[in-house]
């Protein structure tokens, strides 16, 4: 029995097998990637490499073995997603994997924006599959904001359109250690855990809070939807993707993302990584 990840050299995918080579021998640990040289320095360490992609069916016959243990971890490709998970859901299946874990969103059924859609399918055609699973929902990653701290910087401003909604974000990599704790650990079959940090913020305490850490004047620019639409296609984020990111903006505001279970933090045995601390490694 192999504990087997797919998107394994992508963000989360990395610091899920790290997690994994932390609590069991390297032989237990599988990586399924696209690009198998991409994954050289994990077979160097001893993990075992298996190529497939979830637009190949054919190659998805040959990522699982009866008896695994799988994490899906969402697709990156909006729009493509669906089809994408139902073949690796196939394929486990008819490998008979003991465990399907998912990457979904928080909320799960009751997440009402456009982001959601994708991950709710994905969620049934478990449910439709019989397959024992672990449905990991996960909220906003710290590193969504972090990322752009740069434009912020530059600009002085953290524009967004969420008013004042709160989000309850917790890092990556706090996410990848709940993932692993549900595929090393007993009693997680079958279960739905709703993943987010402890503390939700407000966008004016982000930006108080980069300020504070930078020395630099940073303030929320608070804007209409249509405005942050505009400011986005502007940027040069693609017009659809764009829409999506306002989508989310909107839920932030009707509370969706300020979910706080305590699920995170009880699987992976520590508070979640407050965003003052994800600020102070970005700005490293």
């Amino acid at each position: 029995m192999s504990i087997v990840v797919t998107g394994a050299t992508g963000s989360l995918g990395r610091l899920v097998i790290e997690e994994l080579l932390n609590r069991v021998p390297a032989e237990r640990v599988t990586a399924v990637v696209r690009d198998e040289a991409k994954a050289a320095d994990l077979a160097a360490r001893g993990v075992e490499v298996r190529v497939a992609d979830y637009d190949d069916p054919a190659s998805l016959a040959r990522a699982f073995r009866a008896g695994d243990r799988v994490l899906l971890i969402s697709g990156s490709e909006v729009g493509r997603r669906v089809p994408q998970h139902t073949a690796v859901i196939k394929a486990a299946e008819a490998a008979g994997v003991a465990q399907l874990a998912y990457t979904g969103i928080l909320g799960g059924p009751e997440a009402d924006f456009d982001l959601a859609a994708e991950h709710k399918a994905t969620e049934q055609a478990i449910l439709d599959s019989g397959l024992p699973h672990t449905f990991l929902r996960n909220g906003w990653y710290h590193e969504n904001y972090t990322a752009q701290l740069p434009g912020v910087l530059a600009h002085g401003a953290v524009v967004g359109s969420a008013g004042e909604g709160r989000i309850a974000s917790a890092a990556r990599a706090d996410y990848a250690a709940a993932a692993a704790a549900v595929l090393t650990g007993d009693g997680h079959l079958n279960r739905v855990y709703e993943l987010s940090g402890d503390t939700a913020w407000g966008l004016a305490e982000y930006a108080a809070e980069v300020a504070r850490q930078s020395g630099q004047e940073v303030a929320y620019a608070a804007v209409s939807a249509d405005e942050h639409l505009a400011i986005l296609i502007g940027a040069g984020v693609p017009e659809g993707f764009a829409a999506i990111l306002v989508d989310v903006d909107a839920a932030i505001a009707r509370g969706r993302l300020a979910g706080t279970s305590g699920d995170l933090a009880r699987l992976i045995g520590r508070p979640t990584t407050p965003v003052a601390t994800a600020v102070t490694a970005a700005l490293a």
